[in-house]
């Protein structure tokens, strides 16, 4: 048995309710989130009601149906659903750090979102610098030109993209960067992880 304190501490976080969201976007019944969880019906109701609250195993195997982690349950439906970012919070980074002459400036557009499948920036590609080392990682990316003319070579195939241009690629390719003319290349970067 619960006391007072920690049934409200655990209604504020509304698990009953995530669950029957994540079911109903499925469009599963309960007796199919059953068959698939090995939790009874029953039970799968009263969590959904908020009658009773599900230890942490039995919730794991909720999210595994569903494909998703534990966090998906603790964290605030607005923090995960929505983050703004203003231009004033963010920070610009160098590509490589302790760079005195960085081939481009990065800034995340989307960090303060939870859970995201999706990496964001925005990146200034400065003229007359050396290309960016050639690099490779898992996902898939994006680049769309916003101002200037950019460099994008992939297994060193080079693509020169100027404003409005997109390239999208398997970023499992080594590839590098780097601006083209005199003016600063900017850039909207996006990057499965």
């Amino acid at each position: 048995m619960l006391s007072k304190t920690l049934e409200t501490g655990l209604a504020e976080y509304r698990i009953g309710q995530k669950v029957r969201r994540l079911r109903q976007r499925k469009k599963l019944s309960l007796a199919e989130l059953s068959a698939h969880s090995g939790l009874s019906s029953g039970m799968l109701s009263k969590i959904e009601r908020g009658n009773i609250f599900p230890t942490l195993p039995t919730l794991l195997r909720i999210a595994m149906v569903f494909g998703i982690g534990l966090e998906h349950f603790f964290v605030d439906d607005e923090q995960r659903a929505v983050a703004v970012t203003r231009r004033s919070d963010r920070i610009k980074m160098p590509d490589r750090a302790g760079n005195s002459l960085p081939t481009y400036l990065f800034e995340s557009l989307n960090y303060p979102l939870h859970g995201r499948s999706l990496e964001a920036y925005l990146a200034e590609f400065t003229p007359r610098r050396a290309p960016s080392d050639p690099h490779s990682h898992e996902g898939t990316e994006l680049v769309y030109v916003v101002d200037g003319r950019l460099s994008v070579t992939i297994d060193d195939d080079e693509h020169v993209l100027g404003a409005g241009d997109a390239i999208c690629f398997d970023a499992g390719a080594e590839h590098s960067y780097c601006c083209k003319g005199g003016q600063t290349a900017r850039v909207l970067v996006a990057v499965t992880p």
